[in-house]
Parts: structure tokens; sequence; C-alpha cells
């Protein structure tokens, strides 16, 4: 016995009738059965396009375990570029993390997307965090937020934002959380922000709005 699922939350119970060399077959048991999402969806955007010896493809693979929706490599003044090629081999680790924890509902690599762009989005989002030294610890900005359909975390690069860009991420709506003590790596920190927003967000009521 073995489930099918096709990321698109769709499962199916089927039973292996052949293996060899290229492949197997699988009869489908029963009727394919859709999975709906009930969790925050939650949006990444970050500045990763500048790291180096495999750290950008753990931060995909965290992202993919913990439940993103989409990661979306940011391009800022310090992170201008990622390159075409490793874009390809992090789709390669979002399907392979997506079958190790065995998730129904595919996470999206996004393009690159400059602040600019960016800007737009965090507006509409009633849900907005971005990771910032000295900021309010995220413990106590998540106590003041309610939980919504969908949230936006946003993470800078080595050497953070500029203060320019910084200041045009608030203005636009995001709040500015703290996440301890220390300097944290750009994927450290994402895997820091995402997993407390998740694991907060799934104790929430869901408002209404």
């Amino acid at each position: 016995m073995t489930e099918l699922f096709n990321g698109k939350g769709g499962l199916v119970e089927g039973c292996i009738e052949k293996i060899d060399r290229t492949g197997a077959d699988i009869i489908s048991l029963e009727d394919p059965k859709l999975v709906s999402v009930n969790t925050t969806q939650w949006h990444v955007f970050a500045a990763f396009g500048t790291l180096k010896g495999g750290r950008s493809d753990w931060l995909i693979e965290k992202c993919t375990e913990l439940g993103a929706s989409s990661v979306t490599p940011l391009l800022t003044e310090r992170s201008p570029s990622i390159s075409e090629n490793r874009v390809d081999r992090l789709q390669r680790v979002i399907l392979a993390a997506a079958k190790q924890c065995q998730r129904l509902h595919e996470m999206t690599l996004n393009p690159p997307l400059k602040v600019g762009g960016l800007l737009p989005i965090v507006s509409q989002s009633k849900l907005s965090f971005i990771a910032a030294a000295e900021a309010t610890p995220v413990l106590n900005a998540l106590a003041l937020s309610q939980r919504e359909s969908v949230g936006s975390i946003i993470i800078g690069p080595e050497g953070d934002f500029t203060e320019a860009e910084v200041t045009s991420i608030l203005r636009a709506g995001a709040t500015a959380v703290g996440l301890g003590p220390h300097r944290l790596r750009v994927e450290t920190a994402t895997v820091a922000l995402l997993s407390t927003a998740m694991l907060w967000s799934d104790s929430q009521p869901l408002t209404d709005s």
C-alpha cells in the first residue's frame, strides 16, 4: 500500500503492481481526495542571493519542511542578484524536501523581486513582519496581532538592509520584529521567524476579515 500526492492537495491510496528498473506501476485503490489548506499561508521574502556553500539550499529545504507557502529571492542593494543555475537547483531541493516531509501542497519558488516590487505586497498584507535588530521581540509583536489567511515574512541580506530599504518597507506597513540579542545569518533568521510565525498562527483562530 502507498499514498500518492500531486503537490496540489490531491491524495490517493494505491497499490504497487510492478517494480522494475524503469520505475513502478501503481494501481489507484480509491478516487483522489482533495485536502484543503487550513493554515496561514506564509510567504517568505529573503535576500539570500549571495549565500554560498549550500546555505541557500538549506534555507529552501527548511522553508519547505516548515510549511511556507512560497519563497521569493529578494534583490537588495547588498544582495543584488541570484543566478539562474541556482534557481534551477533550488527547484529540485523543494521537490526532494516535499517528498521527504510528505507535504501535500507544494511550495512555490517565485522569480527574484526587488524591494520596490515588494512594497505593494506589504501594503496589501495585514500580517507582515520584517526581521530587524533591536526591534520589538517577535513574540510581543505576535501577541498584538490577529491571525490572517495570508502573511509575509521579510529577511534582509548579509550586512542587512540599507536604512532607506528598511524605512520604505516599514512605511508600506510591515512590523519590525526582533529575533534575540545575537546577529543571525540570513538562513537562521528565516527559519527562526518562519517557525515562530507558523507555530503562533496554528494556535490562533482565523479572523473573519
